[in-house]
């Protein structure tokens, strides 16, 4: 038989496992954030004792390994300070005439459904530093945003 049509094994045709990806730039949390990292680090922890599987503990592990780095980087974030948009404002604004309200948290507590954003979010970014009465451009589009509120959340 042909060298070509011999197979060493099967582990040689396996996807390679890879890290979960870590957010680029620094881990800014609210103080809530960092509570849900922990809470989260906490019922992995639990859920590894129950696990017998060997690719069960593997993948579980990659994924304890993720949260535990975002738990170790995690920078809290003093509540923001004056009438500008930063890290922890609740933000009231029109966008293309719809009025909104979202709170600029880190990414690992970002849930754009409930109005939590990411700092690191197109929107968030273009919303940083602007105050109450502020137009900003967005999407290429000028005076898109209207900030009509900015309050600590």
């Amino acid at each position: 038989m042909s060298v070509a049509f011999r197979r060493e094994g099967d582990d040689e045709h396996l996807e390679p496992k890879f890290e979960l990806p870590i957010p680029p730039g620094p881990n800014l949390v609210t103080p809530r954030g960092l509570a849900l990292i922990a809470a989260r680090v906490a019922e992995l922890e639990a859920e590894l004792a129950k696990l017998s599987d060997e690719d069960a503990i593997k993948k579980h592990r990659r994924v304890m390994r993720y949260w535990l780095t975002r738990q170790a980087t995690a920078q809290v974030m003093p509540p923001p300070a004056g009438p500008a948009v930063a890290f922890g404002s609740t933000v009231t604004f029109l966008l293309n005439g719809k009025e909104r309200t979202i709170t600029l948290v880190g990414d690992d507590e970002a849930d754009p459904a409930a109005g939590l954003l990411a700092f690191t979010a197109p929107l968030s970014r273009a919303l940083m530093g602007a105050e109450a009465g502020d137009e900003l451009d967005f999407g290429g589009k000028p005076g898109a945003i209207e900030v009509l509120r900015v309050a600590a959340a």
